[in-house]
């Protein structure tokens, strides 16, 4: 597929299904976007399987690179890492317009106009190599978001929207301030060229301080995550799949393109903020995930959580904990895009997230039951699930680090199996005290066509993580030596062959004179 502008295709298909979304009305626009988002998901599976894996491959394919006026280029390309994210996203929105189907009733072309168009901007954030292209992609997926929410969502919607919309904007506006100055002092806009180039430390200090105001809100981390909660449960469902498995996914990205290898010494300065604020997250969200009567409030205390082990692996600074910290991102955006599409599914015969209105939902629904339950164990760590092979590499990968993070870090993952398993306990076993609810029927064709593939991707990423990890680990090597310098002195017990607290010091400060 050389030379053929796969990228940009990916990107314009979307967003002309988007305009004819608009223009056909509420006629058949569902109908559209189906088919849009399933040309896009084998749009992205031909990526995939042309994708470079040989040795000595190049890291950026499909490159595409167009001067548009000076100073900024419709630059595309990816690496592994942008491929995985790519390949989720669209895997995801066929789900998504699924799940809206029968939900929605009120302008519905403008609805899936919304949806296409974040899909555009989703597959913008991860293919653009220009600086100022991917600001405009990151922030202008703001917009989409904010009207599914406002628009479409509960009761107190817009409230909801407004402070999802300001959080992740105030955030931003320091990261572009950022940027200008980094156009300004090396000269160009290209992202691969700034990942290689060396900014000052002093400067560093300031750049990564920026940047992790706009990438911590959209993880979200603790104590900028209290917009998440609020925009899930008024989000409809469709838009909390999306929400979840791929919007916040946008923040881990950004550490691994900009924070990480652009800023390498001031991320290793700040490594202990990062694992301070995520251990309180870990712990304190589990805590409040045990106290919450809504289905929906509850996955989304646990998304701060899991997006926690993320941001800790990342800051490991070394390759396991980032495998770790990919696959989480990735095994986190299915598994929670299927609790919510769970919640999503009896909401649409109940009309509530009260866990206390259900009950024993395995005798009258045992389809849903068997599913809810496979999700359930993904997001608890069972092995053999995806959620089992993120969190073992990750912690794996701070112990190198800190044994007393990786013991906090454990300590959440046992929270976690306790209100996931209380929550499934509740909803499915126990006697039926509604009779609403026992007369609820089993899951339909429409719900089992998207239920199914996300119980296969959950599967096959806790059985051949290999698939998963091959495309990105040429890139995650990159990234580990391009850190290496900086790595953070560790308190873990020195392994074989592993340089010790001190060593690590030693080279740390020779590198810096």
């Amino acid at each position: 597929m050389t030379g053929f502008p796969i990228l940009s295709l990916m990107l314009l298909v979307p967003l002309a299904g988007a305009i004819a979304c608009l223009v056909s009305g509420n006629q058949s626009a569902r109908q559209i976007a189906l088919v849009v988002t399933l040309v896009d998901l084998v749009l992205g599976i031909l990526l995939w399987l042309n994708f470079d894996l040989s040795a000595g491959h190049p890291q950026w394919q499909f490159v595409e690179h167009v001067p548009l006026f000076a100073g900024f280029s419709w630059a595309l390309g990816i690496d592994g890492i942008a491929l995985m994210l790519i390949m989720l996203s669209v895997f995801l929105m066929p789900i998504c317009i699924g799940a809206s189907w029968e939900s929605i009733t009120k302008r519905q072309g403008e609805y899936y106009a919304a949806f296409l168009l974040m899909e555009t901007l989703m597959i913008g954030v991860f293919t653009a190599q220009d600086l100022y292209l991917f600001y405009i992609m990151f922030e202008a997926g703001l917009i989409p978001m904010y009207l599914i929410i406002g628009i479409w969502g509960g009761a107190d919607r817009i409230y909801a929207s407004y402070k999802f919309f300001l959080y992740t904007l105030l955030g931003s506006v320091l990261m572009l301030i950022a940027m200008l100055w980094m156009v300004h002092e090396a000269g160009t806009t290209d992202i691969p060229t700034l990942m290689a180039y060396n900014f000052s430390a002093k400067a560093q200090t300031w750049l990564f301080l920026a940047f992790f105001a706009s990438f911590a809100v959209k993880m979200p981390m603790w104590p900028v995550h209290t917009w998440l909660p609020d925009a899930h449960v008024q989000a409809p469902t469709a838009g909390s799949v999306i929400l979840a498995g791929v919007l916040l996914k946008m923040g881990g990205y950004g550490f691994i393109r900009f924070s990480l290898p652009m800023f390498p010494e001031a991320s290793a300065q700040f490594a202990w903020l990062v694992f301070a604020l995520s251990m309180i997250a870990v712990v304190v969200t589990s805590l409040i995930a045990l106290v919450q009567h809504d289905m929906k409030k509850l996955i989304a205390y646990s998304s701060v959580a899991h997006m926690a082990i993320v941001t800790i692996g990342l800051f490991a600074f070394n390759v396991q904990g980032l495998e770790g910290s990919m696959i989480v991102m990735l095994s986190h955006g299915l598994v929670s895009g299927a609790l919510f599409l769970c919640v999503g599914i009896i909401y649409d015969r109940l009309h509530t997230r009260e866990i206390d209105r259900y009950g024993g939902l395995s005798i009258n629904m045992p389809k849903y039951a068997l599913f809810f339950l496979l999700f359930t164990m993904a997001s608890i760590g069972l092995p053999g699930t995806s959620g089992f092979v993120g969190e073992f590499l990750s912690l794996g990968g701070i112990y190198q680090v800190s044994s007393w993070v990786a013991l906090v870090c454990t300590t959440g993952i046992i929270l976690g199996a306790a209100y996931m398993l209380y929550l499934y306990r509740r909803v499915a076993f126990g006697d039926q005290k509604h009779a609403d609810a026992a007369a609820m029927t089993d899951l339909t064709f429409r719900e089992l066509a998207m239920v199914i593939p996300l119980g296969l991707a959950v599967l096959w990423m806790g059985v051949y993580p290999e698939s998963f990890l091959a495309p990105m680990r040429a890139d995650i090597a990159a990234l580990d030596a391009r850190v290496a310098r900086a790595k953070p002195a560790g308190d873990a017990k020195v392994t074989a062959g592993q340089p010790g607290a001190h060593a690590q010091m030693s080279e740390h400060e020779e590198g810096a004179h």
